[in-house]
């Protein structure tokens, strides 16, 4: 059975972002950071990025606060994360990153980095700068 061109370009994009995800957890695995998963990488950066409790990283990832919860028990469970006293009211936690997440993430985005530079390698910068460029707009909602 023929797919569709839509759902082509679905299972193309979901493949490629498969593809990276996949290396860099490996990647990640062997160098002392098993049991990362692309969810726990983005919500690492939304923490980093200032999301301090589990209502603000439901709302950045787009997930119910329990759901978020979970993911922040995970996180605390492999060290990327910890909860410390906010100082503005010691009454209130706020999750912090760990040096352990800091480094996680540091191999993570050097991973995908050399990932981009070795498909820039295999298909032209220009045409990565392309398909960069068109899923920008088409993340932002914008129509083509």
């Amino acid at each position: 059975m023929d797919s569709s061109p839509g759902a082509r370009l679905a299972t193309l994009l979901l493949g490629a972002f498969d593809a990276m995800v996949a290396q860099v957890v490996a990647d990640l695995e062997e160098r002392g950071h098993p049991g990362v998963t692309a969810t726990l990488e983005f919500a690492l950066a939304a923490i980093a990025d200032g999301a301090q409790d589990a209502s603000a990283l439901g709302r950045r990832l787009g997930v119910s606060k329990q759901a978020a919860a979970k993911t922040i028990a995970t996180l605390e469970q492999l060290g990327y994360v910890h909860r410390e006293s906010d100082p503005k009211d010691a009454r209130r936690k706020v999750l912090a990153v760990t040096s352990r997440g800091r480094d996680m993430t540091a191999i993570g985005a050097a991973r995908f980095d050399e990932l981009r530079r070795r498909w820039s390698d295999a298909v032209g910068p220009e045409r990565v700068a392309q398909v960069e460029a068109a899923l920008a707009v088409l993340a932002d909602g914008e129509r083509p």
